[in-house]
């Protein structure tokens, strides 16, 4: 009996010997070969997809949490063998290779490959030896001059390991997205026992806090084992930008949170274990402190996702960060971007012929003042600390007649919706775009449900149209006509398992900037 879909792709259940007769025997290896323990401890990935391929991601590690970052393996060139099929049960296989996997990049294999048809679903696996990975699903984009019926997309951010469990990710894949957007905040840098939630952390990390490349390599392996995460992977292509935890809580471009004179050779570090765990291409491979990370994924005529970069190049947060009332907040010379991808932005706007442009980005966008009197006190660590960079940016789009910009953010750890405004002082100016924010995966634990409406913020900032406190992530159903959002919650993510379920919903409809909600369930218990 053949494995359903299900099976494969949401237990990461390994193919044995006998399915995977496709791939090519490893000659002269013993039972076992020179490895003696499963290599594909972290699963499988895709990522980057456009109309001709996409990344596919593995990396070896039989002793994941190895201190040396570098998951047990010897030092030696590994031989890895991949497989793409047109099916789950590998009939079809429409390419197979080899890729060397080195010890200098722990082992990661990224397999980039073109030429294949457009619009269409693949299956991978991959082989080391006698050992055969988990099998991945993945798609190729719609040929840039089709205009798809519908895209799922679903997007998430902030998954802090020792904050609860990953069950938002299992959830997201047991949906069967067709492409997955993660906003930042993959990973996080503290050791255990530094960044806690109430009652304690349901889960440690492994090792110090993450100084080094072997400190990053070694945490980024101790996420990939969750069962969960690896069945959002294998899942989807995933399209992936950072935030600040990947390499450490609010840095800004080579400005550390605090006077570090390590942090160049830190920030290097971090970027290469990103580049060696995730789906990317080689275009985003680092090249010390510098790694290229903002770029476009096309969706056919359907989307253009411009996938932003708020970290690597922004002026340092002002006013000492945190929440204020601060002039430099509105200095026209600050940006968040920096001024070349600024006007890579830009630009794309002024090409676009997409029906939906999308923002994928880091943080907090819309105004969100926190003071109910006449002072205007914001988040110096989101766009409000960047006013001038956000208001060019906005009239960017505004400017070259975007039919329809939505802009995706994280970071916050809650879930909020809202409208987009030239001017936040006047509640009654037009809207613009919309702005829709995903819930952390399990930053901050647990977390509480709460009336829609009643967060007072909400009533200091008219164009703020949701907000709710649970652990979860958004699923986009995306068409010509309009892009509906869910946002999903979960209960609790201190115990494993939770279920999932639909908080509120809203629709954006073609050419009518702003949101429309069409559900609202009320609190429970």
């Amino acid at each position: 009996m053949a494995l359903s879909r299900r099976t494969i792709l949401l237990t990461g259940a390994a193919l044995g010997a006998g399915a995977a007769a496709g791939l090519p025997a490893a000659a002269g290896a013993a039972a076992a070969g020179p490895l003696r323990r499963d290599p594909f401890t972290l699963g499988v990935a895709s990522g980057d997809p456009d109309h001709e391929g996409f990344v596919l991601w593995t990396r070896l590690a039989p002793e994941p949490l190895a201190e040396d970052g570098l998951g047990g393996m010897p030092d030696r060139v590994v031989p890895v063998h991949w497989e793409l099929a047109a099916d789950e049960n590998f009939r079809q296989v429409v390419r197979r290779g080899v890729e060397l996997a080195h010890a200098g990049s722990a082992h990661s294999v990224h397999v980039e490959l073109d030429g294949l048809l457009a619009a269409r679903e693949y299956f991978y696996r991959f082989r080391a030896e006698n050992w055969i990975s988990p099998v991945g699903r993945t798609r190729t984009a719609p040929a840039p001059w089709a205009m798809p019926s519908a895209l799922a997309m679903g997007f998430a951010s902030c998954s802090q390991y020792e904050h609860g469990y990953f069950t938002a990710y299992r959830r997201l894949a047991e949906t069967e997205p067709e492409l997955i957007l993660h906003l930042g905040d993959y990973q996080y840098e503290y050791a255990k026992d530094t960044y806690n939630v109430p009652g304690g952390n349901p889960r440690d990390h492994e090792g110090p806090e993450t100084r080094t490349l072997a400190n990053y390599r070694q945490r980024h392996a101790q996420y990939k084992t969750d069962a969960d995460l690896q069945a959002a992977h294998a899942v989807a292509p995933w399209v992936v930008v950072f935030d600040d935890h990947e390499v450490e809580n609010n840095w800004a471009d080579e400005v550390p949170e605090a006077p570090d004179p390590d942090f160049p050779a830190r920030r290097a570090a971090a970027f290469q274990a990103y580049y060696e765990n995730m789906p990317l291409r080689r275009s985003s491979i680092p090249r010390g402190i510098d790694m290229q990370l903002y770029r476009r994924v096309r969706w056919g005529r359907l989307a253009t996702f411009h996938m932003l970069d708020t970290r690597q190049y922004r002026d340092d947060q002002a006013c000492g960060d945190g929440y204020r009332n601060c002039a430099a907040a509105y200095d026209p010379a600050r940006s968040i971007t920096g001024a070349e991808q600024e006007a890579w932005l830009i630009d794309g706007f002024r090409r676009s012929e997409a029906r939906w442009d999308i923002l994928g980005q880091q943080v907090f966008f819309a105004q969100r003042d926190r003071d109910a009197g006449p002072l205007t006190v914001t988040s110096m660590d989101a766009w409000d600390g960047y006013v001038a960079s956000r208001d060019r940016i906005t009239r960017g789009w505004v400017e070259a007649k975007v039919r329809n910009p939505v802009v995706l953010t994280g970071d916050v750890h809650a879930h909020w919706a809202s409208d987009l405004k030239l001017d936040y002082a006047d509640p009654t100016s037009r809207t613009v775009g919309s702005e829709l924010v995903c819930s952390s995966i399990t930053s901050t634990g647990d977390g509480a449900d709460s009336a829609s409406g009643s967060h007072p913020w909400l009533r200091i900032n008219p164009h703020l149209r949701f907000q709710n406190n649970l652990r979860g992530y958004v699923r986009t159903t995306i068409t010509p006509g309009q892009l509906a959002a869910d946002f999903d919650v979960l209960p609790y993510v201190s115990r494993p398992d939770a279920p999932a379920y639909t908080r509120a919903s809203f629709v954006i409809s073609d050419g009518v900037p702003g949101l429309h909600q069409t559900y609202d369930r009320p609190p429970t218990g």
